[in-house]
């Protein structure tokens, strides 16, 4: 059989079969076309498996020898993990901690010692221990295991008594989830916890002390959520400051997760001052690197006006430790619209110093110029007199020329009420 003629489609007429016409137009060609292989990997050599090792240790060993020639950067910071538990919590944080801000971290602090010894002199001799969750439910453990001994009709006795055993199997093994715990979601049964009414004691079966850092700060965001303020200011006394406390004294730096936590616990601003600013203070032995730390806490976050000002009256009414300088610059920072009440009690606060014969730190010197700065058009006439009465006794070498300078030219408030009153008279 001869070969088909491939017509083009100009040649193909009226009068030509439909089966020659199909032929004509869609007949397949066959190519004998073959793909040129590259034979670039034929030519290329490669470096043998042995000679590669070699040549990857012998780069190791000489890495090693300039490292130790230069030493350690002397600009490099180490930051120790808070537990065994959380060396590796950066690098595993999960979905839950997507809502922290990486630069809303504090910086790195650096604590001169001798300002720290200073600090030290002004510190409570004998401090009060802090008490802690496990001091509380022993203490009532023994005051209730007291009292059914001799009234068997207590209802809350029983109550705190009689546990059932599978619950307390059940939060023996959230103890054990919440100690190594680094991101995801926590035990249905420990968001529970706030809803109990004998919440702490369920609390204690699983041994916040040993908690991981991460699951720390969910807790506090738990309990900040679900719990009234009283109870959260228990919270925040009893298990968040006291291991804030213990990671700042093991480590000298505190966790990003308890530093996120104390973030946190300022959803109730009340708790927190009662819970942790307050006991902190009031314990007489707060250390200069937690003020920093704490107070950092509160200069990044709005405060209600309400709460700082009760803070600022108590700061004021207490005895004097270094720390409190530190709160009370920071919460006179914020420019509040401070009542007279608590202007007053800050005045006096600095006036009971005027007879002291000691070697006031500069912490004590910078509150009194920012209180200056910031609150001198709210002080009276006898009040300024009595400020610069104290800069006679109590001076710095170059901040008390800035206080005296800000109170010589300030316009006290009862100068303003006077200057207001014939104003009136004439309008009217």
């Amino acid at each position: 059989m001869g070969k088909v003629k491939k017509l083009k489609p100009s040649q193909v007429g009226k009068n030509v079969a439909l089966a020659d016409q199909i032929e004509a137009t869609n007949a397949v060609k066959i190519k004998n076309r073959m793909k040129e292989r590259s034979r670039h990997d034929d030519d290329e050599e490669f470096i043998k498996a042995d000679l590669s090792k070699k040549i990857l240790k012998a780069a190791r060993i000489q890495q090693a020898e300039l490292g130790d020639e230069a030493g350690p950067s002397p600009a490099k910071h180490v930051q120790l993990p808070t537990s065994l538990h959380d060396a590796e919590s950066d690098n595993n944080s999960g979905s839950d901690h997507d809502d922290l801000e990486p630069d809303s971290y504090y910086d790195n602090i650096e604590i001169n010692e001798e300002d720290e010894e200073a600090l030290k002199m002004f510190m409570c001799a004998k401090p009060e221990k802090t008490r802690t969750l496990a001091d509380i439910i022993k203490d009532k453990i023994t005051d209730k295991h007291t009292e059914l001994q001799t009234q068997f009709s207590d209802v809350e006795t029983l109550k705190l008594q009689n546990i059932d055993p599978r619950i307390k199997t059940m939060y023996e093994g959230v103890r054990d989830v919440l100690q190594k715990y680094r991101s995801g979601k926590l035990p249905k049964a420990f968001k529970m916890i706030p809803h109990l009414q004998n919440w702490e004691q369920i609390l204690y079966i699983t041994e916040p002390t040993t908690w991981s850092a991460a699951a720390m700060y969910q807790a506090t965001r738990i309990f900040a959520s679900n719990l009234k303020e009283k109870m959260a200011q228990r919270f925040y006394n009893l298990v968040l400051l006291p291991r804030v406390r213990d990671d700042l004294a093991e480590y000298k730096r505190l966790n990003f997760h308890l530093y996120q936590a104390l973030r946190k616990a300022l959803f109730k601003p009340g708790a927190f001052m009662k819970g942790i600013l307050l006991p902190l203070l009031e314990a007489g032995d707060c250390t200069l690197r937690e003020a920093i730390i704490v107070g950092s806490v509160l200069a990044r976050n709005s405060i209600p006006v309400l709460h700082s000002s009760a803070a600022l009256l108590k700061i004021a009414e207490m005895d004097y430790t270094g720390a409190n300088s530190i709160f009370l610059r920071i919460l006179f920072d914020k420019k509040y619209a401070l009542p007279y009440r608590v202007v007053d009690s800050v005045v006096f606060h600095f006036l009971r110093f005027q007879m002291d014969s000691r070697n006031l730190p500069v912490l004590w010197h910078q509150a009194l110029l920012t209180f200056v700065q910031r609150y001198k058009a709210d002080i009276s006439t006898e009040q300024r007199d009595a400020l610069l009465e104290l800069l006679r006794k109590q001076s710095h070498p170059t901040i008390t020329q800035e206080i005296r300078r800000e109170l010589q030219a300030a316009k006290c408030r009862d100068v303003e009420i006077n200057e207001s009153i014939p104003n009136c008279m004439a309008v009217e």
